[in-house]
């Protein structure tokens, strides 16, 4: 008797996630269809590339959450040039983010584009966390480029932001680190750690920003949708990644 209520419980719990799923997959239909309605009348009435551009977006990571990719790698990638065009660069670090998270053949190009604005550009700080967890969640667990990731996290999540998001983003960030030292050096300390640190040169940001651009430059290649020099050349003073 026991194994059949036990088995009752489990089929309740698969019916009850899959009606879940189903209601989120509706949702996303729901809000994916008045997006496109409003794209069409903002289209119709000429509205301004801007907002068309931002309708884009919110369309192409509605996709992204059905699972459908492939439709939203194009409208996120027209996106993206609108918003380099007028230098909305954190909507366009926000379009890298999409096109990553579209599993496409240039997904990755795409995550160490969308990384090289969110470092070199003042942006949201939580966003450009976010597209650094990418680089941890793609690598093996002994690679450098986790550690490097992680600590520029934390060096964002401390410069970028403040009171309680600061608070917030750097504990987040902390744990991140610290996540990354285990999986990469077994450490459990904060000895260990403390050493762990100092072998990667992970204290100073003129050292491990090199080596994050060294990063993106591996995700990315030779396909730059952008020109980056001269972008950067514009800003002497920024922090972000350099040579």
């Amino acid at each position: 008797m026991k194994q059949f209520q036990m088995t009752d419980r489990l089929a309740d719990t698969a019916a009850d996630s899959i009606r879940h799923q189903g209601a989120e997959e509706a949702a996303l239909e729901s809000h994916l269809l008045a997006l496109q309605e409003e794209f069409e009348g903002l289209t119709r009435l000429g509205g301004r590339s801007a907002d068309i551009a931002e309708l884009k977006l919110q369309m192409a990571r509605t996709l992204v959450g059905l699972d459908r990719g492939d439709e939203a790698w194009p409208l996120a990638r027209e996106a993206l040039d609108a918003f380099m065009a007028v230098e909305a660069f954190e909507s366009a670090a926000d379009c890298c983010e999409v096109l990553f998270r579209t599993e496409q053949p240039d997904s990755l190009s795409a995550l160490g584009q969308g990384i090289w604005l969110a470092v070199t550009y003042p942006i949201d700080p939580e966003l450009s966390i976010e597209l650094l967890s990418h680089i941890i969640d793609e690598t093996p667990d002994d690679s450098d480029g986790a550690a490097v990731a992680a600590t520029t996290a934390l060096f964002l999540a401390d410069v970028r932001s403040e009171g309680v998001q600061r608070e917030n983003l750097t504990f987040f960030a902390s744990q991140l680190l610290g996540d990354v030292a285990r999986r990469h050096s077994g450490v459990d300390s904060q000895a260990a750690f403390d050493l762990w640190r100092d072998r990667l040169e992970l204290r100073e940001p003129e050292k491990f920003l090199v080596r994050l651009r060294n990063i993106v430059d591996v995700l990315v290649q030779d396909n730059w949708w952008f020109d980056p020099e001269a972008l950067r050349a514009r800003l002497p003073d920024a922090i972000g990644p350099t040579q």
